[in-house]
């Protein structure tokens, strides 16, 4: 199965509650914020970060002869179907997982930032913590999905699983079945399962309701089709989505991404960006050397 979310945008009230599971699931620490982060909206922080991977952005949205229309959104890593940032990570540290989620190893990472330039959604935040250079964005909770154990305590302690009846135990296997910030919806505008299935309910929503929404649904082909798929009643570009993709992503957190670099430090990432390249042909060339009948070496064309 390719795990998908499906987004809809008319359920949501714009509560954050996926926002705090998220940082929550993570463990992420608290950042400084600013109420009017953006203008035209109240929400905060202002994009996505080291310590944010899910942000809930609001939209007032003007109506004629009315009052303001107020349209929420979620952003996160979109875990594409053919993620650019994995097929250009000089470091093979972005991978795309037979479940649909882009993951990130960061053994392997050289800090170059180069997923967070080619992503079309600007996503991959390249920042500094106490550990190291790392790239931070949405995981899609694959830990937790892969691994839908009740805990060993819960509630910190106050209830455990013996002492849970079966029908808490299976609400709880179920909400660990889900990524945190699905299992802590309390609207319903977030659906886990596979992608295939959410498009078509996706579609079927639009046929049931035209005058709800927009006869589109975003995540279907943007960018070569994405993993977290979308419903609104407004077009997607008044929401902040791209939709123009080859112009380039929409970047808010571009200054996060490079500013904090010095140029010593950007100019070793670059280093070893070409050093990882020249070592991946120099294997791959090797690998298409056939030995042949003589017991020499011919190259294959």
């Amino acid at each position: 199965m390719s795990r998908a979310v499906l987004y809809d945008a008319t359920l949501c009230i714009g509560c954050r509650g996926c926002q705090v599971a998220c940082k929550e699931e993570n463990r992420n620490p608290a950042e400084k914020t600013e109420f009017f982060a953006r203008p035209g909206g109240y929400q905060n922080p202002a994009a996505l970060s080291s310590k944010t991977f899910t942000l809930v952005t609001y939209h007032e949205l003007e109506r004629a002869g009315g009052d303001p229309k107020w349209v929420f959104v979620r952003r996160q890593c979109m875990h594409c179907v053919e993620p650019i940032c994995v097929a250009a990570c000089p470091g093979n540290a972005l991978r795309k997982e037979e479940d649909g989620t882009v993951s990130y190893t960061p053994a392997t990472c050289i800090a170059c930032g180069t997923c967070g330039r080619v992503c079309p959604f600007g996503v991959p935040v390249l920042e500094q913590r106490d550990t190291g250079p790392y790239v931070w964005k949405c995981t899609f909770c694959q830990d937790r999905v892969s691994d839908p154990e009740v805990p060993d305590v819960l509630n910190e302690g106050r209830s455990t699983p013996d002492v849970l009846d079966e029908s808490k135990k299976a609400r709880h296997l179920a909400a660990r079945r889900t990524p945190a910030c699905v299992a802590a919806c309390p609207t319903g505008a977030l659906k886990h399962g596979d992608r295939d299935a959410l498009l078509a309910e996706a579609h079927r929503r639009i046929q049931q309701h035209p005058d709800r929404y927009v006869d589109d649904v975003y995540g279907e082909t943007e960018a070569g089709g994405t993993s977290w798929m979308y419903l609104a009643a407004v077009p997607f570009d008044q929401l902040g989505l791209p939709t123009q993709f080859d112009q380039g992503p929409e970047r808010q957190h571009e200054g996060a991404a490079t500013g904090a670099w010095a140029p010593a430090v950007l100019g070793v990432g670059a280093l070893a960006s070409g050093l990882a390249w020249y070592t991946r042909r120099r294997d791959r060339v090797a690998a298409s050397e056939v030995p042949d009948t003589e017991g020499g070496a011919s190259t294959t064309e």
